[in-house]
């Protein structure tokens, strides 16, 4: 607990991140910045009782809602990489070698990249979404022991390490006001990632080297002599104070977009310092840092046998009950598992099919005219497909294509444009090119995890069944495996979808193709109804036209559970035709998923479900998340 009423010096922010960032949001006062750290949107952050307060897990989910913003933001700045990367390679590129762009300009794009990543960070800055912008000492709440970040950026975007280079993090002495019992600056985390030659690294125990002095040309050796400042007196005033820091590993990850992964591994004490002549002859500081008792296990070795370590052969799947059940129809085998069941039994009673069955009274409208690109979409103003998605792409070239952020509908190139299939805007069309496993579960049945890291904004795959008119299912209530296809309750966020702005999504489609008559479009005829007259109940509750029935006949999406905390989110997807009522249904990364079970959230409300007999149904929610509801339905 500590008093920020008249703490009003300003934080001095380290020179080489200001000059960065170029942001004079990155200087506070100690008070904003502590009232900010401290009171969070709802008091406390946390349940460390000020102001209200909210709950423990309350915080997990503003964790990940801090991470996906930033991953947002690093997305556009992507998009914006890969224009600039695309003009300069137009520039470079003969009329003669067009066919050749789509690949010059991805190379081009990484290997001319302008630090998105710290752009986002500086995004998150100046519009104060930081979810620690004050430096603390010890655990923050909602990152434990064994959570994951896939670059230093999004450590400072949460504020769990507030430097994108530096190792070590420290307060300075603008925050002697608030803490008025130490002396300052005091370290408060620090990152060991192999940067310093004579680092050691003994787990529990490790021998840490001070900062400065070594070549940045990244051989690891010492170039000068260390100087007891900045966050090497830092450590030493910890040795002295019996102050812990985070320890926070840095692993090589040819996964992330960084190249490394990052693991918090709990709380170090500093316990004692020297300065001695490296190996490269030079003085630098050593700290020797000791892990403290009674904290969760430590992670980094189990993390890396976990997620690097994926079945190399059919042999080593333990469990194996079928090798492939999508029968070779997938360019990735899918094999099955079950150590649940006595005998083990495989999924049985359905027919696996990759792409969407339509029932014989459903009439597909005729294929939409598409746009005039050859090869590859390049130009978002003079492409007609972009202009539906308001003359932009919806999606990224950068990990094989990433979903840019949760839209209404996401109008793609379809069988009459002039573009390819590896064209940008056709990213959801290439179907699966993760590894993926069906597996048993003691409680939610058939599940389904990930042997591969998949990156956020990354399409899954289609919700795949037979396509039919929701009239005439025999009963939805006793079929788990309906899916409504509704972009309207997709863009009015219902049930736990993404929320959207409506007549955005109309007016981009209008302005972009103002000859489409949307008038015999019951769906459009909704959008516009509830534009203009406002939601009811009465609309809101209306029931979908058609639906997707996977309960016979469907792909991977129909094992993928329920989650009340997901990784994965729907995103509704219009490519051949522009019939909302018709639209694909797609699951999308939210997150950054390393190997673990993919989820989404069915959008059940509560006491929503009747059976035949008109009785309200329940089922109890078993995903086990901080803010499980309990009940499905």
């Amino acid at each position: 607990m500590v008093n920020v009423e008249n703490a009003s010096e300003e934080v001095v922010v380290d020179k080489k991140v200001s000059d960065v960032f170029g942001s004079s949001e990155l200087v506070k006062s100690a008070g904003e910045v502590l009232k900010a750290n401290i009171g969070g949107q709802n008091g406390v952050v946390g349940n460390e009782g000020v102001g209200g307060g909210t709950t423990e897990k309350s915080v997990f989910a503003r964790v990940k809602e801090t991470l996906r913003l930033f991953n947002k933001h690093y997305l556009h700045f992507v998009q914006e990489e890969e224009k600039r990367c695309q003009k300069e390679v137009d520039k470079k590129v003969s009329k003669s070698s067009k066919s050749k762009k789509g690949i010059a300009i991805e190379a081009d794009a990484k290997k001319k990249a302008k630090r998105p990543d710290l752009k986002a960070v500086s995004k998150m800055i100046e519009t104060n979404a930081v979810m620690y912008p004050g430096k603390r000492i010890g655990d923050l709440s909602g990152i434990n022991v064994g959570h994951q970040f896939y670059s230093r950026a999004e450590m400072v975007a949460v504020g769990f390490h507030s430097h994108w280079l530096t190792g070590i993090d420290y307060m300075g002495m603008s925050y002697s006001k608030v803490y008025g019992n130490y002396t300052f600056p005091l370290a408060v985390a620090i990152v060991l990632s192999g940067v310093y030659e004579d680092d050691l690294d003994n787990a529990e125990d490790v021998i840490y080297t001070g900062q400065g002095g070594h070549d940045l040309n990244g051989n690891k050796r010492q170039i000068r002599d260390q100087v007891l400042e900045r966050g090497n007196l830092a450590l030493k005033n910890c040795v002295e104070q019996c102050v812990p820091v985070r320890v926070i590993r840095g692993h090589e990850s040819a996964s992330s977009y960084s190249g490394k992964l990052y693991t918090y591994d709990g709380l170090y004490k500093v316990v004692q310092y020297w300065a001695e002549k490296g190996i490269s002859g030079f003085t630098v500081f050593k700290y020797r840092l000791r892990r403290l008792e009674g904290q969760p296990t430590l992670t980094t070795n189990q993390v890396q046998y976990v997620y690097g370590r994926v079945p190399q052969s059919i042999s080593e799947i333990r469990g194996l009950i079928c090798e492939d059940i999508s029968g070779r129809q997938e360019d990735v085998p899918i094999p099955a598992t079950n150590l649940v069941d006595d005998p083990p039994v495989p999924p049985t009673d359905f027919t696996y099919f990759k792409s969407i069955q339509v029932a014989q009274n459903i009439k597909i409208p005729n294929n939409a005219s598409g746009c005039n690109c050859k090869g590859a979409c390049m130009d978002p103003q003079t492409c007609a497909c972009a202009k539906l998605n308001g003359c932009d792409f919806p999606y990224v070239h950068r990990d094989g294509g990433r979903l840019i952020e949760a839209k209404a509908i996401v109008f793609e190139c379809g069988p009459n444009c002039g573009c390819g299939p590896h064209c940008v805007n056709r990213t959801s069309q290439r179907g699966l090119k993760y590894r993926f496993e069906v597996f048993r579960t003691p409680k939610k049945g058939w599940a389904v995890r990930s042997w591969d890291f998949i990156p956020s904004g990354a399409p899954i795959c289609e919700y795949v069944g037979v396509l039919m008119r929701t009239e005439d299912l025999d009963s939805i209530s006793d079929n788990n495996y309906i899916f409504e296809i509704d972009c309207l309750q997709t863009m009015r966020g219902i049930g736990g979808r993404e929320s959207f702005t409506i007549d955005k999504v109309i007016q981009g489609v209008v302005d972009a193709e103002p000859t489409i008559d949307f008038r015999g479009d019951l769906e459009m005829y909704q959008c516009q109804q509830l534009q203009t007259d406002g939601p009811d109940d009465q609309k809101l509750e209306s029931v979908p036209e058609f639906c997707i029935d996977a309960g016979s006949t469907g792909n991977i999406a129909r094992f993928i559970n329920h989650s009340c905390e997901p990784n994965l989110f729907v995103q509704c997807v219009s490519s051949s035709h522009h019939d909302l009522k018709l639209a694909r249904v797609m699951l999308c990364s939210g997150q950054h998923t390393p190997l673990q079970e993919l989820t989404y959230d069915y959008g059940y409300a509560l006491d929503s479900v009747t059976g035949a007999d008109g009785k309200i149904k329940q089922m109890a929610c078993y995903c086990g998340a901080a803010d499980c509801r309990k009940r499905l339905f």
